[in-house]
């Protein structure tokens, strides 16, 4: 099992899971702001429904309620960097991918490449220094390699500021 070195992710990470005798499902999320957290809108089976704060429009996220406090500190992705990725395995293990920044579609997503897959889901992308710079919400296998898709946290903060009710913490 991985650890999360970084103290401030390591206390705003939410481990995600369903498990059932015919189907189970994992996935991530991650504090935002106090009582905040995110993951992504395909997760949605996995919280309960009296949490759900509210989806964006356009895009794969989803937001809800956490009694955790953390916010951990952001920073926005760089072309080149190496970052790492938090996911959940099929046996709710702690997963790590680590890879490097190809392209930045600013201000949606950017893409590394790296070895995560199912259960990354709404899970934080570090950079080199432990500061949030994304959430995944999908990959693309491209030849021999595997491109992951996150939104940068700037994305992620303005979709939760545009939510009708924002909570008041």
């Amino acid at each position: 099992m991985t650890n999360i070195s970084e103290p401030g992710i390591a206390a705003a990470y939410i481990p995600l899971h369903r498990g059932g005798a015919i189907s189970h499902a994992e996935g991530a999320a991650m504090v935002i702001a106090p009582g905040v957290a995110v993951t992504n809108r395909h997760n949605r089976d996995l919280l309960s429904s009296d949490l759900l704060i509210g989806a964006a429009k356009d895009y794969d996220l989803l937001f809800f309620r956490d009694r955790r406090s953390a916010a951990p500190m952001t920073a926005a992705p760089m072309i080149g960097e190496a970052v790492t990725a938090y996911g959940q395995g099929a046996d709710a293990d702690l997963r790590q991918a680590h890879g490097v920044v190809r392209a930045i579609r600013a201000p949606d997503y950017f893409t590394f490449a790296g070895d995560a897959g199912p259960g990354f889901s709404g899970g934080p992308v570090l950079d080199a220094s432990g500061k949030l710079i994304g959430i995944t919400f999908g990959y693309k296998d491209e030849g021999p390699e595997r491109l992951i898709y996150a939104y940068p946290m700037a994305r992620v903060l303005d979709e939760y500021s545009r939510l009708p009710e924002v909570p008041k913490n």
